[in-house]
This record gives structure tokens, sequence and C-alpha cells, in this order.
């Protein structure tokens, strides 16, 4: 129990350091209401209109976003094909990477990622108008 908090961070960090620790005698009382403060991400599994629903920010690059979108279908259940991902994937961009990512049907997800960085990057330096 000493080095539990030294495994957290975030939200689970702060939470464990706002409580009286000394109330938890065993590791089963701190089991228990650590697990009931965060349950809640249990029913927080993605499903495919939430990976359709995920938009790249402004503020992000491409690369970023695919990394952080890609992350969520490995929580959907059942499973994702790998295929079916790659089509969500394609279904959730904008329409300008959209229309110019449409070559990476069938093809692995890094390589859709590359072809997205190479989509931004044209939009940027104006080679492809949005």
């Amino acid at each position: 129990m000493a080095y539990f908090d030294e495994s957290m961070t975030g939200i689970a960090s702060n939470y464990y350091m706002d409580q009286e620790i000394s109330h938890w005698h065993v590791w089963d009382n701190l089991a228990r209401d650590f697990v009931r403060q965060f349950q809640y991400n249990i029913y927080s599994v993605p499903d495919r209109n939430s990976l359709l629903n995920m938009k790249k920010k402004p503020t992000e690059s491409f690369c970023e976003y695919a990394i952080k979108w890609r992350e969520k279908p490995a929580r959907v259940k059942p499973p994702m094909d790998y295929t079916k991902m790659i089509t969500v994937f394609l279904q959730a961009q904008e329409a300008n990477y959209f229309q110019n990512m449409m070559s990476t049907m069938g093809k692995t997800f890094v390589g859709a990622i590359k072809i997205g960085e190479i989509v931004e990057n044209s939009l940027k330096s104006r080679r492809i108008m949005s």
C-alpha cells in the first residue's frame, strides 16, 4: 500500500492524495474504494458511432490524431477486424482528408497515417485546396 500512490498519475493520483488514507487499514478496503471511484471507466467502452464522431482537433497533427484514434478501436467489444477499423477510420475523416485518403482502403493503418500526413502537408502548402 505504501507504494501504490507512486504508480498513479492524473486524476487517480489527485483522488488518492485527497483521501484520508489512515482509514484504509488493509489493501482490500483501499482497492474497494478505488474501484468504486473509477468504476465508470468500465462502462465507457467505445462503439462504432463514438469512433466516427472522433474528429481531428485544429491544434493536433494528423499523426497525433490517428494514434489517439487507434487506441479506441482496441477497446471496442466485440473487437473490430482490421479492415473494418480502417474503413471506420476513413469514414471519420473530414471531407478533405476522406476524398484524398480513399487509396488507403485495404492498406495498413500505418499506411493510412502516412497518406494522411501527406494530405495534411498538401493542405497546408495549398497543393490541395479545401
